[in-house]
């Protein structure tokens, strides 16, 4: 099984005039602290709601200080269940996140995505088209093309890095 992980970070920017700023801050330093180890993790703005079901900003700013919502998205991969899958996101976001605040807000189990566009395989969707172009080859032709594969890899006919310069 394999999910997709949605994580929601709030996360503190000091000396911010502006919610903007604050975002922008907010989601540089996030990524400074995921990448490289965690390049796959996508960090998006989260959403905050009043209590009276009013779209927020997801800044808020006092005394030029700041904490911004980030939802931050990742696929776990070969899991047992969703509550597995949180716990894995957790673990490996939260390891890089030292002092900032999680909590996973969304589980959702994903399709495997190893084949092709719509469940075929690559041979599934394009094996007719290889066949009918090596079909009409004749035998001593293919013959000839895997000869000449096997010339390419071997590597004692590639010349060396100072001949060529």
């Amino acid at each position: 099984m394999n999910c997709r992980v949605v994580v929601e970070a709030a996360v503190p920017v000091y000396d911010v005039e502006t919610e903007d700023e604050a975002i922008r801050i907010g989601i540089s330093k996030i990524g400074e602290m995921l990448n490289p180890d965690l390049n796959y993790v996508e960090i998006n703005t989260g959403t905050r709601t009043s209590p009276n079901g009013e779209e927020l900003e997801p800044a808020f700013i006092a005394a030029d200080e700041g904490l911004v919502a980030l939802e931050l998205e990742m696929k776990v991969f070969n899991i047992e269940s969703k509550e597995h899958a949180s716990r894995v996101a957790r673990k490996e976001i939260g390891q890089r996140l030292s002092d900032i605040p999680l909590s996973v807000i969304d589980v959702e189990e994903i399709e495997e995505e190893m084949e092709g566009s719509e469940g075929e395989s690559f041979e599934d969707e394009y094996g007719d088209e290889f066949d009918e172009d090596l079909g009409d080859l004749e035998d001593d032709e293919l013959e000839e093309i895997g000869a000449e594969v096997e010339d390419l890899e071997d590597d004692e006919d590639l010349p060396e890095l100072d001949d060529i310069l």
